[in-house]
């Protein structure tokens, strides 16, 4: 295919579905923006208000197309997503035809498939990114024409054929800048949370778990007067969560939005799933984690290995199983809330984690990077009169 003229100005990113998938791109359209890239930046996502109104407020144009979810199996529901996907990648393409971007980079998720594929169309170049140990299907699909596979974890290249696996380089995940500026003291003040007690913020994902509510629920009067819960129920949740859900050392919240960024500053640990929102956050921050992932037949196992890993890294704990007990979960966040030695393990453990080491031996974050890769491979375009 010959690659159209192209603007070298214009840089297009895709991705969406979740905000796992958003803010992560955002986090590297900041570092774009920091390394001095004063060109335009569009966005290609999905029609969801939310995931539209997310990068709006960060200044960017947006342009919502038609998307489908991707299954593996058969279903009616499936087939109807098949022409979602199709009307997606016109759409996609007439974007791209009309833009013309000189690059186009993935976060992922399935509304990126369209963009992706309409890209590989046009001869734009692109790069796909994986947030988890094992590739979804969108990467997959994303992957045969992508030049660069991104990946958080090293071991997600096994998930590749040897002919792809060339084509992968290691990353990490991209955090919000903004996560990393927390105060500890002004969640305290704001949430009254007393300054003698360590603080364990529990996060079930934001729609909730029942799993997690349930064993927050039992762990409160464990520790009673020895630390402080501060816990996301979920917006549907909130309200089967026991009375009072406030006391001296709990604290229930539906939903944890801009303040999430304090509360982490102010977490001595974090407990809950094992999403890669959760994981990549917590460790960017430096924050020993005690992980629940969400497993069984309804999942792909993704959260099981990113918790793997997290505990291989010596970042933190798993613990797998319907059946998980409170007290062998509460013998998990003493370990880091009362011993100081295994907590500064853990600690400078999710910090190496977080951080990518450049070829001259020096440390940077995942979306500086990123970002890094994305003006060079910009360089080499415009060098080649593309």
């Amino acid at each position: 295919m010959k690659r159209l003229s192209s603007d070298s100005n214009l840089i297009a990113f895709t991705g969406g579905g979740t905000g796992g998938h958003i803010y992560p791109g955002l986090a590297v359209v900041q570092a774009l923006r920091s390394k001095g890239f004063c060109g335009k930046i569009l966005w290609i996502g999905s029609q969801k208000e939310l995931d539209r109104r997310i990068v709006e407020a960060q200044g960017l144009e947006y342009r919502g197309i038609s998307s489908g979810k991707l299954r593996r199996s058969f279903s009616f529901e499936n087939l109807a997503d098949v022409f979602k996907v199709i009307s997606g990648y016109r759409e996609a393409r007439t974007i791209l035809s009309e833009l013309r971007p000189a690059f186009l980079f993935s976060k992922g998720g399935y509304v990126s498939v369209p963009p992706c594929r309409a890209a590989a169309s046009l001869g734009i170049p692109y790069y796909t990114h994986e947030s988890d140990v094992s590739p979804g299907l969108a990467t997959r699909l994303n992957a045969e024409r992508a030049e660069k596979i991104l990946l958080s974890w090293k071991e997600g290249s096994r998930g590749f054929s040897d002919s792809w696996r060339r084509k992968t380089e290691v990353v990490g995940n991209p955090v919000r800048p903004g996560l990393l500026k927390g105060e500890a003291a002004k969640a305290r003040k704001d949430f009254g949370i007393p300054e003698e007690l360590p603080v364990i913020l529990c996060l079930g994902g934001s729609q909730g778990s029942l799993q997690v509510n349930q064993l927050v629920e039992a762990l409160r009067p464990v520790f009673a007067g020895k630390a402080f819960i501060v816990h996301q129920t979920g917006k549907e949740l909130f309200d089967s969560i026991s009375q009072p859900r406030r006391d001296a050392s709990y604290l229930a919240l539906p939903y944890i939005g801009e303040e999430m960024r304090d509360l982490l500053a102010a977490a001595t640990v974090v407990m809950g799933r094992a999403g890669a929102g959760t994981v990549w956050e917590s460790a960017a921050l430096g924050k020993p984690m005690v992980l629940i992932p969400l497993a069984g037949s309804g999942t792909r196992g993704d959260q099981v290995e990113n918790a793997a890993m997290v505990e291989k890294a010596g970042a933190g704990l798993s613990l797998t199983g319907e059946n998980i007990e409170a007290g062998r979960l509460a013998k998990a966040l003493d370990s880091y809330l009362f011993d100081s030695d295994a907590r500064g393990k853990a600690q400078a453990a999710a910090l190496s984690l977080a951080r990518i080491r450049r070829p001259d031996g020096s440390w940077v974050g995942s979306a500086e990077y990123i970002a890094q890769l994305i003006l060079e491979r910009l360089a080499i375009s415009q060098g080649d009169g593309r």
